[in-house]
């Protein structure tokens, strides 16, 4: 199938984006349009207008923030993301998340600050981001605004994204020294949306976990002195686990108990690497 017609923008800065999105309400950013696109194809999307982002390299590229954390362009390609040794070095649980999404073509265009956008609770940036303790800078004609990734997914498919606005970067603080971390999920394919994931992060002080697929935003559960027969247990207590054509509710359940011993296992053991 085609998209309906539509009304194309491209314009040469960020400044004239935010004025395109600001006079057209209608209008839909594009960055890698591996969700938007097909989308359209399908006529589940219809927009009247779309604007698109691809020029602007203005919000692009990886940096170093002055506390030793990370700095990501909205419109960094994901390959980018999963090749950079600064992420490797300063963000060890995203670099190890990014082979993990989609396929190695979808990479090469898909964009970090696209995927966030869309908010799929099945993706694996956006419970990273939360899990993280990430922001996400956010820009319109009225201003800048910074709103912590927990606060940035409030539904299905849903934002706190307001009218006009666009993702402008994602900023990820450093990491507590010797913090150990992991991702685990478990798809029917590889690069198929996973039916469970997880991903955790372990110290001294702290022990949690990200989730996806089991709720209708991503969700951060908080392990600390969970006893070790427990930790699934406690962590479904927060979650809600369904049923669609993948898989049962019940088979999730037993996805998360599995996920999360063998996730946190995982990073207990690099803490462990960091530490020596």
């Amino acid at each position: 199938m085609k998209p309906p017609v539509f009304e194309y923008h491209r314009p040469g800065s960020l400044q004239d984006a935010l004025a395109l999105l600001g006079a057209h309400p209608d209008a839909k950013p594009l960055a890698g349009g591996q969700s938007l696109i097909p989308a359209m194809n399908f006529r589940l999307a219809s927009p009247a207008r779309l604007i698109d982002l691809n020029a602007l390299d203005e919000l692009a590229g990886i940096a170093e923030t002055a506390d030793g954390g990370l700095r990501i362009g909205a419109m960094t390609r994901h390959s980018t993301v999963e090749l950079s040794p600064m992420v490797a070095e300063r963000a060890p649980l995203l670099a190890a998340t990014m082979p993990f999404v989609a396929h190695r073509q979808i990479r090469n265009r898909g964009t970090i600050g696209g995927s966030l956008a869309h908010a799929d609770p099945a993706a694996e940036l956006p419970a990273v981001m939360v899990a993280l303790g990430a922001r996400l800078a956010l820009a319109s004609t009225r201003g800048t605004r910074s709103v912590p990734a927990e606060e940035f997914f409030t539904g299905l498919f849903a934002t706190a994204l307001e009218e006009g606005e666009l993702v402008t970067a994602i900023e990820i603080p450093a990491l507590p020294p010797r913090t150990g971390t992991a991702f685990l999920e478990l798809a029917r394919r590889h690069g198929d949306y996973a039916l469970v994931g997880a991903a955790a992060l372990v110290d001294g002080d702290s022990v949690k976990v990200g989730y996806l697929s089991v709720a209708d935003v991503p969700t951060v559960v908080d392990l600390t002195g969970v006893p070790d027969d427990r930790l699934g247990e406690v962590a479904l207590e927060q979650l809600e686990p369904g049923d669609d054509i993948h898989a049962t509710a019940d088979y999730r359940a037993q996805l998360v108990r599995v996920l999360t011993r063998r996730v946190l296992a995982a990073a207990a053991d690099h803490a462990r690497g960091r530490a020596a």
